[in-house]
């Protein structure tokens, strides 16, 4: 049976390490990490994401502004509003939360956040400063899904790393960082011919695809390092259930390591929104980042 990789404890010791930082930098710069979230419209799973961000936010010390508008707000007003922040020298990360209401264009609007504030790592210049092997704001989830990786296998050099999935918010950003670990990757999809063959020759497999149980443990290496992005609700039973991209009772018989969801990717994504703003806080101060 596969060692089940506890995201959660993960997550809350990497916001311990935050918070230890946060105090340093306070008492060391005078510097207090500040994070903005926008929020446009009433959808309920935003809202409490939102929610829990700005818990945390406060909770390592950090500073936390909730920027709420009504669904109707204009793409104009909310344009004007990320610009506001941008020029806010105490604030150092700002996300705004997706998705947004029809009328907005999201690709403007994450545009016209600064790269260096742009903590989901979604701005085309954190996107190339990625892909170029530089320095950048990286998107959460596939910081947290490294991290998870590296705690359970310790350097990752020469692994052979398999991504399912190839959205811009994961698969891209992930086996970019995957290569830079010195993993040889593979990014396979819905067009890839022989899914499981390629799945199969994978050490290390990340599942970003959004698509209920869709791996089975007989597309898995025996041993293999699972790490499950999806998160999806299905019926089962007659009730709501979250279910991971892997089939995980077939899955745990197989591996060596895997993520449960809930309870393994999806609190690191927040922790690392955290990690995030502190990188950019220490950056916009010209000071180096502290250990975390």
């Amino acid at each position: 049976m596969a060692k089940v990789i506890d995201g959660k404890a993960y997550a809350e010791g990497l916001r311990g390490r935050i918070a230890k930082a946060v105090t340093g930098l306070k008492s060391a710069h005078g510097l207090t990490p500040g994070l903005a979230v926008v929020l446009v419209g009433e959808d309920p799973a935003s809202k409490v994401y939102v929610a829990n961000k700005a818990k945390q936010t406060v909770e390592v010390g950090m500073n936390s502004w909730e920027h709420k508008l009504p669904a109707e707000t204009p793409e104009a007003d909310v344009l004007a509003l990320v610009e506001k922040l941008n020029n806010d020298p105490a604030v150092h990360g700002i996300l705004v939360q997706l998705p947004l209401p029809k009328h907005i264009d999201s690709m403007k609007v994450l545009t016209a956040i600064s790269p260096a504030k742009d903590v989901d790592g979604f701005h085309v210049v954190n996107v190339g400063k990625l892909s170029t092997g530089q320095d950048s704001l990286v998107p959460c989830t596939p910081v947290g899904s490294v991290m998870l990786a590296k705690d359970v296998l310790g350097k990752l050099d020469g692994l052979e790393a398999v991504v399912i999935g190839r959205s811009n918010i994961v698969g891209k950003p992930v086996a970019q960082l995957l290569l830079a670990e010195n993993c040889t990757v593979t990014i396979a999809h819905s067009r890839t011919k022989d899914l499981p063959g390629v799945v199969r020759r994978a050490d290390l497999v990340i599942a970003a695809v959004g698509r209920p149980e869709m791996v089975k443990g007989d597309w898995l290496k025996p041993g293999a390092t699972v790490i499950d992005v999806g998160i999806n609700r299905i019926e089962r039973d007659g009730k709501g259930k979250l279910v991971g991209d892997c089939d995980y009772a077939s899955c745990e018989k197989v591996a060596g390591a895997i993520t449960p969801v809930p309870g393994g990717v999806g609190p690191m994504t927040i922790a690392c929104l955290l990690y995030n703003t502190v990188k950019a806080a220490c950056a916009a101060k010209g000071i180096a980042q502290p250990e975390m």
